[in-house]
């Protein structure tokens, strides 16, 4: 096979209607068997190797409004470990904005309750500090006190990578990444947010209302934990968006001919 009958494909793709994104990951499952084939079975070359891959552009996190938040927070209800531990996690995602692998590495000695901070080690085991706004707190002070983490673990015999994590489930074993994922999507199910919220929703929502209320795009990349700038900047044209309908909205000259206001503004009739 050469790069050209490879290139033929794409383009058969593309004349197939296939999005980018899909094209790509084609090229992706293509290149991963003859890098196979090559490394394991002495294929003399690998014709993918200078076939450049489809450019998918880079889309617009989809962020939920901040009502749409409350509602989901709002979600979990009960006072038995497990509903504790849930609403931990929940607030914990959206008040740190940490990616799920994150937040399920997380040990006891990484969060700092009176600090108000937590410790996280993103991509590449890079460690920074995150705030932890006064609700987050409030609920991993309630899953670390008597009826929440200790509750669930009493009386167990635990390996030590399980002793020491902050999230644990029903059995005593450090949280799985899925398991933290049915948690979000469980919550969004009672909120009727169904189909629009994961994990990374909510790091895009973290990220969106920050900016939305004027934090410096340089700190949300840091509490991210962006590596460039760029990669946080797809934030911003959520936040414009965001000012572009508030301006259309209230501004009485910002609307073309025969356009009016959904309400009447004060002492207006």
């Amino acid at each position: 096979m050469s790069p050209a009958v490879v290139e033929d494909y794409l383009a058969f793709l593309r004349a197939r209607g296939l999005a980018a994104s899909s094209r790509a990951r084609a090229l992706v499952a293509v290149r991963g068997f003859h890098a196979f084939c090559h490394d394991e079975r002495a294929a003399p070359s690998d014709p993918t190797e200078d076939v450049e891959a489809p450019r998918v552009p880079q889309g617009v996190p989809k962020a939920l409004s901040e009502a749409e938040v409350e509602a989901l927070l709002k979600a979990v209800t009960g006072d038995d470990p497990r509903a504790v531990r849930d609403r931990a996690i929940l607030e914990v995602l959206y008040a740190t904005g940490l990616r799920i692998s994150e937040l399920v590495g997380l040990s006891l000695g990484d969060v700092d309750l009176p600090g108000a901070l937590v410790r996280a080690f993103g991509k590449g085991s890079k460690e920074r500090l995150v705030p932890v706004g006064r609700h987050a707190l409030a609920a991993l002070g309630a899953w670390l006190g008597p009826g929440g983490r200790p509750a669930v673990l009493a009386g167990r015999s635990l390996r030590r990578s399980d002793a020491e994590a902050l999230f644990v489930s029903t059995r005593g074993r450090r949280m799985s990444r899925q398991a933290a994922w049915t948690v979000v999507h469980e919550a969004a199910v009672r909120a009727g947010l169904a189909g629009k919220v994961t994990p990374h929703v909510l790091r895009h929502s973290f990220a969106t209302h920050l900016l939305d209320h004027g934090a410096d795009i340089r700190v949300v990349q840091e509490l991210l934990g962006h590596a460039s700038i760029t990669t946080t900047q797809v934030y911003t044209k959520v936040s414009q968006e965001h000012l572009r309908r508030s301006y259309l909205a209230a501004h009485p000259r910002a609307r073309g001919p025969g356009e009016r206001r959904s309400a009447a503004g004060p002492g207006r009739k």
